[in-house]
């Protein structure tokens, strides 16, 4: 099989990783925090160990580690909200639209999606524009998970400071492929997703948070601290970590950071080539549409076949060719009806830091014989 799914999450991953995985789901699955014995100690050793790892890699004071990116922002937006006013943009993922849109229909916020420019990027002053006198929050995509757009995060970040607003960066799409650091963009909180371009196993996810950074509990349960009271105690991470941890996909994560630090020049320069020539050819080719010309990610590509609808498109590919592609909506209902694409969706080719030039020509071989 290609695999050309990498920004749902990457199939293939490091030996490092999964052998780090192996270890823990074998010799150390016992519950972290919730014991003095050996195997509880060491487990909670290892939790420490990545925390330790994320909040190096990113620049964070905090980190929570949540069930996946939609949980950690999930976190945030709950954990956050009072009557006011939210800005986010219509390039954010239903992760974040739809807290937004049930806190919106509870009466408790009303929110503002930024539409891009006439260049298909976010303008800062655009998300300035939007700010009203009850807006608490910003909340903003990094990089679009429909056409890879990156958004000024930096420059929204002065904004915020400026107007004294909490800051939220979706972190999905890149952590692993870009370098970020919380302190540089000025966020109060980061979510992202491991499993994608860290190249780390499923089941975990990140809430990096700045120190002294507002936040309440979301879920209640069991924490191994407070165990006398029945009020859920708002320390942090433990206030936020309910129930057992999976241990197993935490020491993977550690795995995972120490490989992504130490990846050559030449793994990433040839991810950064394999996307320009996939988002190049696939230009070239008369009756495609490619979506989205500046301010990309190279690795993320979306486009449609002329009169052709997205799904099928994926499914002779799948069927006819054995590549595995992204296609409908994408979980980004704004993003598509800005595009033009809410009725047909959009076929979205991802790439990895394990995808080849061999696989992007088959790829676009492939598509001229579909057209």
């Amino acid at each position: 099989m290609i695999y050309f799914d990498n920004a749902s999450t990457t199939l293939i991953k490091p030996d490092c990783v999964l052998k780090a995985n192996a270890f823990a789901a074998e010799s150390l699955s016992a519950n972290a925090g919730r014991g003095s014995h050996a195997a509880a100690v060491k487990a909670a050793s290892i939790v420490y160990n990545a925390r330790k790892a994320v909040a190096e890699l990113v620049g964070a004071d905090e980190v929570i580690f949540t069930f996946n990116c939609t949980d950690a922002l999930n976190t945030v937006i709950f954990g956050t909200a009072r009557r006011g006013h939210v800005v986010t943009t219509v390039f954010d993922h239903n992760s974040v639209l739809r807290p937004l849109n049930e806190l919106s229909k509870r009466n408790i916020i009303r929110y503002t999606a930024v539409k891009p420019d006439v260049h298909g990027v976010i303008d800062p002053k655009d998300v300035e524009r939007a700010i009203r006198p009850d807006t608490y929050m910003i909340i903003v995509n990094h990089i679009s998970n429909v056409v890879g757009t990156v958004a000024p995060v930096t420059s929204i970040g002065a904004i915020a400071r400026r107007h004294g607003l909490l800051y939220a960066v979706d972190g999905a799409q890149s952590i692993g492929y870009d370098d970020v650091n919380m302190k540089q963009i000025g966020c109060d909180y980061l979510c992202f997703s491991p499993h994608k371009g860290l190249h780390a196993m499923q089941g975990i996810g990140c809430l990096c948070v700045r120190s002294g950074a507002p936040l309440r509990p979301f879920r209640f349960g069991g924490t191994g601290t407070a165990s006398h009271s029945l009020d859920q105690p708002a320390d942090i991470p433990e206030g936020y970590e309910c129930g057992t941890l999976p241990v197993h996909s935490i020491h993977a994560l550690t795995a995972a950071v120490n490989h992504y630090k130490k990846m050559s020049l030449e793994t990433k320069k040839n991810l950064i080539d394999c996307g320009e020539a996939l988002r190049k050819g696939l230009d070239a080719i008369p009756g495609v549409t490619v979506y989205g010309k500046l301010n990309q990610l190279p690795n993320i590509v979306c486009f449609n076949l002329e009169n052709t609808d997205a799904a099928m498109v994926g499914d002779i590919l799948n069927d006819e060719y054995d590549i595995a592609v992204r296609c409908g909506l994408h979980c980004a209902p704004l993003a598509h009806k800005t595009l033009g694409t809410i009725k047909t969706g959009a076929v979205r080719a991802s790439l990895s830091y394990h995808n080849t030039m061999d696989e992007v020509e088959f790829f676009l071989k492939a598509i001229r014989e579909i057209i």
